[in-house]
């Protein structure tokens, strides 16, 4: 006997990089009886109608929401308070609204104070991705071994919690659960500063006046094609985080400018004793990475985008 699936319907509102994705794993998973989506824009929303691995696509928010028992919000978090504000009243009561947003605590800020207390919120961020976004860029295994963090606010129904739980975990995810602000303050370092410095760095590349960009293009060492990976990233999305979790980039990006002048003034006095210190520490932090099985031969930035051509890791 067929086990029923674990949500009746759902909604996703976006379809990029990873609302394609969850609704390829979901499918692939038999997650829910039907999946409906939305997008802004017509283009996308015909080009997933062709894709055909959704049940229904939909031309508004509130007409994706209406009686899903598992609606997320897959848009940048700058949008968010809109879209919540809009979908609100159309919410069936004990549906689930989450989202996989990067920024936890203005999305909490901006979403919930229009949300009906009926609902369960339930925030998430899946930290999976490519340099990829659109349509055509999802891909079911995305999710597979990487962490999803929710940050369900205080009093939050923790049967709602469990039940979106089981559902990234069924879709291959590990899920770690804190709260809104720690999230912001340990994404800021292990990813929003690093997006902030491959843009910096890419960008300075790019005014160089004594290296042409097509130098800068064919001699790119390792190093510097992986700021570019990273500094393909959807510009809009990435906006958004910089300006929602300011507060926190700004703090890890006092501590480094910090950590950047010890060693600018190590260079400078000749100090390679200070330089291979600092160099072994952060050595040994990669190490441990790669032992706890966050990285492989194909990092998230590199993965393919179809399970056809890789093997999930």
């Amino acid at each position: 006997m067929t086990a029923p699936p674990l949500f009746r319907r759902i909604a996703l509102i976006g379809f990029g990089l990873i609302g394609g994705s969850i609704a390829r794993a979901a499918r692939a998973q038999g997650l829910a009886g039907e999946i409906v989506v939305t997008a802004r824009s017509a283009k996308t929303r015909a080009r997933v109608t062709e894709l055909g691995i959704v049940d229904r696509v939909v031309d508004t928010n509130a007409e994706a929401a209406s009686d899903a028992d598992l609606v997320i919000l897959c848009i940048p978090v700058g949008a968010c308070g809109a879209v919540a504000q809009e979908i609100a009243s159309h919410l069936r009561p004990d549906a689930i609204v989450s989202d996989v947003g990067s920024v936890k605590g203005a999305v909490v800020r901006e979403m919930a104070p229009y949300l009906p207390t009926s609902v369960h919120f339930v925030p998430a961020h899946p930290v999976a991705g490519t340099e990829h976004s659109g349509p055509d860029s999802g891909f079911a295994e995305l999710f597979i071994n990487r962490w999803c963090i929710l940050t369900p606010p205080d009093k939050t129904d923790i049967a709602a919690v469990d039940k979106l739980r089981a559902f990234w975990t069924a879709i291959g995810a590990r899920v770690e659960i804190m709260t809104p602000q720690h999230h912001d303050l340990v994404l800021a370092i292990t990813s929003h500063l690093p997006h902030l410095i491959a843009y910096t760095i890419v960008g300075t590349a790019d005014e160089l006046g004594e290296v042409t960009s097509s130098e800068v293009m064919k001699f790119s060492a390792g190093g510097f094609r992986d700021f570019t990976r990273i500094a393909a990233s959807d510009p809009t999305m990435w906006r958004d985080v910089f300006l929602a979790n300011k507060d926190a980039v700004l703090e890890m990006l006092g501590t480094f400018n910090e950590d950047l002048s010890k060693l600018t003034r190590a260079m400078r006095r000749g100090d390679g004793e200070a330089l291979f210190e600092h160099f072994t520490r952060t050595r040994a932090i990669r190490r441990g990475i790669v032992e706890i099985g966050q990285d492989s031969a194909a990092p998230d930035f590199g993965r393919l985008q179809t399970g056809a051509q890789k093997k999930p890791e």
